[in-house]
């Protein structure tokens, strides 16, 4: 009947009005939108859309002087097991408050979408912090090997460790796509875009500092400090080039 009409009618208009009024919500893509939709924001765990509407995924957003940093891969403290398939390293794990990798189709999706510049931030068990920059990152999608494209390399005194891997194909203990005859996932116990096999392995067995046990089976960095120490934290984030 007519009531129901008008329920609907202005039901309508409610929604048209609720539409117009407002400025558009944009589903932020990275850290950097997150802040650009509220400059007040902190450093801490959002939500953003990588590959649209239906990919929401938790992140956690290193906001400060340098920029918005939407971290991609975070070491802390051991809590999580980085040494998973292929089909993990693909969608991601962990805990995006502590330790987690982002997964590898949602980091493709952002440097599809935007020019990304990489930062690598590590700290060792005595407290020296180190960095590594890179003004270009991306990879290509998982048809392609997720193969790593990174070049631009500033010192921040952690040295080069990625140069040597770059150009490869991610590896995982189920998934070989290295240049080694073997498989250096297994090997040193990680994933990563291995080479003949690394230089870094950041997601490598969370091993506390000097620890020579296992040749480079810990979360490494090898041009700051060797194939034998494993370190307290490392992460890896990205930042839109402008």
């Amino acid at each position: 009947g007519g009531l129901g009409s008008m329920v609907f009618l202005l039901s309508v208009l409610l929604l048209v009005s609720l539409l117009t009024c407002c400025a558009p919500f944009i589903l932020p893509l990275d850290c950097s939108d997150v802040y650009n939709q509220d400059t007040s924001r902190t450093s801490g765990v959002y939500t953003i859309y990588p590959i649209g509407a239906t990919s929401a995924v938790l992140v956690y957003c290193d906001i400060g002087s340098q920029g918005q940093w939407t971290v991609f891969q975070r070491r802390l403290d051991g809590s999580v097991n980085f040494y998973r398939p292929w089909d993990q390293y693909k969608t991601g794990f962990g805990n995006a408050a502590g330790e987690y990798w982002l997964g590898l189709e949602n980091v493709f999706y952002l440097t599809q979408r935007k020019r990304y510049k990489l930062m690598v931030n590590m700290e060792d068990f005595d407290g020296n912090k180190v960095f590594a920059h890179y003004s270009s990152f991306s990879i290509d999608g998982e048809s392609g090997g997720y193969k790593l494209n990174v070049s631009g390399f500033t010192d921040g005194g952690a040295g080069d460790g990625l140069s040597y891997q770059n150009g490869q194909k991610f590896t995982t203990f189920d998934k070989d796509q290295d240049s080694w005859p073997g498989n250096c996932a297994k090997s040193f116990q990680g994933a990563f875009w291995y080479n003949n096999c690394h230089h870094a392995n950041p997601n490598g067995a969370y091993r506390w500092g000097a620890d020579n046990t296992f040749y480079a089976v810990g979360v490494e960095w090898a041009r700051w400090k060797g194939h034998n120490y494993s370190l307290k934290t490392i992460s890896m984030k990205l930042s839109p080039v402008q």
